[in-house]
């Protein structure tokens, strides 16, 4: 997996009115706990979170924190509901030689049998929860999805990788093929004349 690196200062714990002196500078106060750590409250420039937060792609983060440096996932982030700006980030410390829970990129590939036959594909999901060692985790998970028909769909349950558990819901619709209405029209039309 990919790594980001991500500089920060530690900070002390503050009340309202700090943290919001904080954000009026352009830093954006952060907390990274887990991995048996005491919680370590920092702040990061929110110029340098552009990188990390608007990709599709995952990151496993390197912090440094005041010369220390910690391996880290995002775990949760907030947003200004107006201004859509970053308020606050938990990441989460990561061990090697434990599982990391971490979302990863769907790659569909091939075109499906079911959209050469006149269907409609459509994605539904682009992301799914995996849990792995570090060592395994992928950039990506490719999928082909040229044996999708009509009227078919991919679900993650059906979705089989070494090295990695799955933990999104297994019912959950990766892609469909749907049959059109132009399609249901012709066929009907099919019936009447035959």
């Amino acid at each position: 997996m990919k790594h980001f690196e991500l500089n920060g200062q530690i900070r002390q714990v503050g009340n309202k009115a700090v943290i919001k002196a904080f954000r009026k500078q352009g830093l954006v106060p952060c907390n990274l706990y887990g991995a048996g750590l005491e919680n370590v409250l920092f702040t990061v420039n929110e110029k340098d979170l552009k990188g990390l937060l608007y990709t599709p792609a995952s990151y496993i983060v390197d912090l440094n924190l005041d010369g220390k440096v910690y391996m880290a996932v995002l775990h949760e982030l907030q947003f200004h509901p107006v201004t859509d700006a970053c308020l606050h980030i938990d990441f989460l410390a990561v061990d090697e030689k434990k599982p990391v829970a971490i979302e990863v990129p769907l790659n569909l590939f091939g075109h499906p049998v079911g959209v050469q036959a006149g269907g409609k594909f459509t994605q539904l999901a682009r992301k799914v929860r995996i849990s792995a060692l570090l060592e395994n985790l992928p950039d990506q998970l490719d999928v082909d999805i040229t044996p999708l028909g009509l009227d078919k769909r991919l679900t993650v349950g059906e979705l089989k990788f070494d090295g990695i558990n799955i933990l999104s819901d297994k019912n959950t619709i990766i892609c469909r093929v749907k049959t059109t209405r132009a399609m249901q029209q012709a066929a009907a039309d099919a019936a009447k004349n035959a």
